[in-house]
């Protein structure tokens, strides 16, 4: 289960990114969550995915 909070789900997901997964694409088939829903949920505080940082960034 993954936070509803989208500041704690931004937290959750970069430091998941940052130690265990190298693409964001990789994290949810392996998570089995909805990359679209995460893209949603953090794109509505201000924060994209850069797959070169492989993290989510401010805009």
């Amino acid at each position: 289960m993954i936070p509803q909070d989208p500041v704690m789900l931004l937290s959750f997901i970069n430091l998941k990114l940052r130690d265990f997964y190298g693409s964001l694409d990789v994290l949810c088939d392996d998570m089995d969550v909805s990359k679209s829903e995460i893209e949603e949920k953090l794109g509505g505080i201000g924060y994209f995915y850069d797959g070169e940082k492989n993290q989510f960034v401010v805009k």
